[in-house]
């Protein structure tokens, strides 16, 4: 049967000075054949700069369980129409779409927001049309107040109700649980009755109840849907916030001559529990590699009792799935995760994507390894620093297939086994690809894994990983240590959009970073920077010794440490009367008791007329819970000066008296007008964690950034 063609007709569309544009209708579908469908043309309103939204929603942003969402957008239309917006949201596993009413707050913004109560991951985005009955209801109540006659207009008001009865049922049916289609019915029956007053009808115009069932019944056939459906990943509460302690488990025991068991590690479960620490991180415990094993210092020469360094894994005795024999079995190391259960601790562990010479990858699966024209595989380098007991994996061999999945299989024999946070090394040596792909995979079937990012690279990569799916990312916190450096990098944290997808883990030390202030700051420097990574941030860390004041470099000029863990077993005096345990448990005591130091978005900086006197605040996510933080970073001398309190943003006058409490000292202090004294000696106490009182919670912070 011979085709027919559909009817065509054209209009012509012109403008001053311009060539017109033909516009062709397709009759048979009433759409037009060279512009978007009639549908279309038709929708009036633009959403338009919704927030929060990662690079054009390419990549979700991040929440842990429990938080709130809040979404704001520009949403607009031509004319003078009143509008409405929407909120759409729905959890991956909940296939439903769930909607909540945007509010205006000022110059064509909207605001909404949702909770995430599952992990796993959320799907939201906006909806907007042009509120008739409302822009009805608002112009009745004008002309009628200015005397002028609305009959015409009550037909109109009848009409959109009726409509609205005969139409589709309440989309917010609780909303509208007073009035139902049929009371809408008697309700557009009284607007058309002219027999009634005109105040009578008005009045009926103006009814409350009427317009809630209206609003739960609007006309949405020209709606416009934002055309981006944008995510959010949930994780857990550990992902936001968390004290990490860093231990080489090897070097729990009493014996610098052999390495400690799993058993003998354990007892040291109790000590880190009682010092406040959430998570206890493991460097590698996987077999070590015998092939150029390092010996003290990094040495390229090893004695044949020298432990060799954790990240050369692989050996006779296994890979990435197997235990170093020296710390015991797989079963051994189960007991352990139970033990560090009951005492309150989560167990992290390293995930090194390389091998030594000795892993069985090597003569298994040589195909994922490069190697140079002479045939030997290459080792690791960052130079001028080698490595070479260790081999970097060849993501883009030939095989990388079979190759991903291994790597893949690696992260979940480890969570069968009661490891859900991983520390990552390197990622900025492996592709952004493989890391999207493996950690979506993992956070499928493991919603409540957690990944940490150790990329001490230029900022862009680090925060592309952030994107790619890492929970938490190191920083460059270790290296910004004056007034300007601290306030310039934390107001880009958490004040800028990289808040939503980066979550900074604040890491004092680590076995291969001992900055120079720690190197020459004493005891007191170890003070002041243990306050600052445990206030500036929700997460932070320190690795083993940080509380004994190790500052030995191995050489002048060095970040390395003296004797570095890394290449020998290191047994330590923790019972020396100079630690600082019992500073540190109280400050993890402060951040357990603060919600304000559990996120890092209530953080602002404060004026000080000393630049070695950092003053800044935290307050909690409902406003309730405000501290204030002032701390002295000369580690050597006294300073002393003027700090300013926000009492404008706290809701106070001027000359409001403020009480505030240290809670590392006990001593609470009246603090009178914005301007008040600060004498820090380091050698006494460097820093006041203090509690603000305040007579009433601040309101609720906005959703969007603080811009610095």
């Amino acid at each position: 049967m011979a085709k027919t063609a559909a009817k065509t007709t054209r209009s012509r569309v012109t403008r001053a000075g311009s060539k017109s544009t033909p516009i062709e209708l397709d009759e048979s579908t009433g759409n037009t054949r060279n512009t978007p469908p009639a549908a279309e043309l038709l929708r009036r309103v633009v959403i338009e700069n919704v927030y929060p939204e990662v690079d054009g929603g390419r990549f979700p942003i991040k929440r842990s369980i429990g938080e709130t969402v809040i979404v704001n957008a520009d949403v607009h239309a031509d004319g003078h129409d009143l509008l409405a917006a929407v909120l759409i949201f729905r959890s991956r596993a909940r296939p439903a779409w769930a909607e909540v009413a945007m509010e205006p707050v000022g110059n064509d913004r909207y605001s909404a927001s949702f909770t995430v109560d599952a992990l796993g991951r959320y799907e939201y985005s906006i909806e907007g049309w042009i509120d008739r009955f409302g822009t009805w209801r608002s112009d009745i109540s004008k002309k009628f107040g200015a005397g002028q006659d609305v009959d015409s207009e009550l037909l109109e008001g009848a009409q959109l109700v009726r409509a609205a009865a005969e139409a589709m049922p309440a989309v917010a049916a609780a909303a509208a649980a007073a009035v139902k289609a049929d009371d809408l019915a008697s309700f557009a029956g009284l607007l058309a009755d002219t027999r009634l007053s005109a105040e009578r009808r008005v009045g009926i115009a103006l009814d409350a109840d009427l317009q809630r069932a209206m609003a739960a019944r609007p006309d949405r056939s020209r709606a416009t849907r934002y055309d981006r459906v944008l995510e959010v990943v949930v994780e857990p509460v550990r992902a936001r916030c968390g004290a990490w302690y860093e231990m080489f488990p090897r070097s729990a025991g009493t014996d610098p001559t052999r390495s400690a068991t799993f058993d003998e590690a354990a007892a040291r479960l109790s000590y880190v529990a009682g010092m406040g620490f959430d998570v206890l991180y493991l460097p590698p415990i996987h077999p070590i590699g015998m092939s150029f094993r390092k010996g003290p210092n990094n040495a390229l020469t090893a004695g044949p009792r020298d432990p060799g360094s954790p990240w050369a894994i692989g050996s006779e005795d296994g890979g990435h799935k197997a235990v170093e024999p020296g710390l015991g079995t797989i079963d051994d190391f189960d007991r352990f995760v139970q033990a560090a259960r009951a005492h309150g601790l989560e167990i992290a562990l390293d995930l090194a994507y390389q091998a030594s010479p000795d892993h069985p990858y090597v003569t298994e699966h040589p195909e994922w390894f490069r190697r140079r024209p002479d045939g030997t595989i290459k080792y690791a380098e960052n130079p001028p620093k080698k490595y070479q007991d260790i081999y970097p994996i060849n993501f883009e061999s030939e095989a990388w297939q079979p190759l991903w999945v291994e790597l893949k299989s690696v992260i979940e024999f480890w969570i069968t086994h009661g490891v859900t946070i991983f520390r990552v090394d390197n990622p900025h040596t492996k592709p952004y690809r493989f890391w999207q792909w493996v950690l979506a995979e993992i956070k499928r079937e493991h919603p409540e894994a957690i990944f940490l990012s150790e990329a001490f690279t230029r900022p862009k990569i680090m925060r592309y990983l952030a994107k790619s799916g890492f929970s938490q990312s190191y920083t460059y916190f270790t290296w910004r240590n004056t007034s300007a450096e601290l306030t310039e990098y934390f107001a880009e944290l958490t004040g800028t959009e990289v808040r939503e997808y980066m979550r900074p883990n604040l890491f004092a030390n680590t076995p291969d970073i001992l900055h120079e202030y720690l190197q020459h700051g004493g005891r007191p420097a170890f003070r002041v920077r243990l306050v600052l990574a445990a206030t500036l941030g929700a997460s932070y860390g320190i690795y083993s010794g940080f509380e004994l004041a190790e500052h030995m470099p191995v050489r002048a000029g060095s970040e390395e440490y003296l004797d570095s863990e890394k290449y020998q077993i290191r047994v330590r005096n923790f019972e020396a009367p100079d630690s600082l345990a019992e500073l540190i448990s109280r400050v993890n005591a402060i951040r357990r008791e603060h919600p304000a130091l559990q996120r890092d978005w209530g953080l602002r900086f404060h004026s000080t007329d000393n630049p070695q006197l950092l003053c800044y605040s935290k307050r909690s996510a409902d406003g309730a819970d405000v501290v204030l933080m002032v701390v002295n970073l000369d580690a050597v001398n006294m300073q002393h000066g003027f700090v300013q309190l926000p009492l404008a943003d706290w809701g106070l006058t001027s000359g409001s008296t403020v009480q505030v409490t240290d809670l590392l000292s006990a001593e609470r202090y009246f603090w009178r007008g914005e301007w008040n004294y600060v004498r820090l000696d380091p050698q006494a106490q460097p820093a006041h964690i203090l509690a603000v009182q305040l007579d009433a919670p601040l309101p609720p912070e906005s959703a969007e950034p603080v811009r610095a």
